[in-house]
C-alpha cells in the first residue's frame, strides 16, 4: 500500500509528522504560557494567595513528578526501539509510559479528593482557580497523550508506522516540561 504524499514529502527538511507535532506544541506552548503567565501576575498582586497554596501537598506534587520523568524515560527508550526496528520492545516501552500516565492521573485524584474534600474547591479564591485550571488543562493533556499513546503502541507492536513512536514521545516530552513549571508555581513557592 502506498502512503499518502502528505507523509513522504518535506520541504523543510523536516519530516511532515514531526513538524506537524512540533506546530501543535508551539500552539500549547501559547495556551499554557498565557495560563501560566496569568497565574504569575495574580500571584505577585495577591500575597494571601500563599495561605491557600500552603495547602497543596508538595510531597505528592514531587511523587507525581517523579512519575512523569520516569514516564519520559521510558518514551525514550521506546524511542530507540523503534529506531531500531523492535516495534515489540517499543510497545512495550510505550505501555510503561501509559501506565506512568495512569499512576499520575490516579495520584492526582487521590490529591484532589482530599483538596475538595476539606473545602479547597475552584472556587475557593482565585489560587484555586488557577491551581484547577492548570492542572486540570494538564490532566486532559495527559490523558490525550496516553490514549494516542495506546493507538501508537498497538501499531508498533505489528511493526506498523513505527516513525509516530518519535512523534508521540516529543509530545509526552512536552507534556511533562509542562509539569515542571507547574511544580514549583502551584507546590513550592509558598
Amino acid at each position: 500500500m502506498e502512503k499518502p504524499l502528505a507523509t513522504l514529502r518535506s520541504a523543510t527538511g523536516v519530516p511532515t509528522g514531526r513538524l506537524a507535532v512540533w506546530w501543535l506544541l508551539a500552539s500549547e506552548v501559547v495556551i499554557f504560557g498565557g495560563l501560566l503567565g496569568a497565574y504569575l501576575m495574580f500571584r505577585l498582586g495577591h500575597p494571601e494567595w500563599a495561605n491557600a497554596a500552603a495547602v497543596t501537598n508538595t510531597w505528592i506534587g514531587a511523587t507525581n513528578t517523579f512519575v512523569l520523568l520516569t514516564s519520559s524515560f521510558t518514551a525514550v527508550l521506546a524511542h530507540q526501539a523503534a529506531e531500531k526496528g523492535d516495534g515489540v520492545k517499543a510497545a512495550n516501552y510505550l505501555f510503561m509510559t501509559i501506565g506512568g500516565a495512569l499512576l499520575f492521573l490516579i495520584i492526582k485524584s487521590f490529591e484532589w479528593y482530599y483538596e475538595i474534600s476539606h473545602g479547597y474547591t475552584i472556587t475557593a479564591n482565585g489560587f484555586w482557580s488557577f491551581y484547577y485550571t492548570a492542572a486540570g488543562i494538564h490532566a486532559a493533556h495527559v490523558i490525550a497523550g496516553a490514549i494516542i499513546m495506546g493507538f501508537i503502541a498497538v501499531a508498533a507492536r505489528k511493526g506498523k508506522e513505527l516513525q509516530r513512536v518519535e512523534l508521540v514521545g516529543i509530545y509526552w516530552h512536552f507534556v511533562d516540561v509542562v509539569w515542571i513549571f507547574l511544580f514549583p508555581l502551584l507546590y513550592i513557592a509558598k
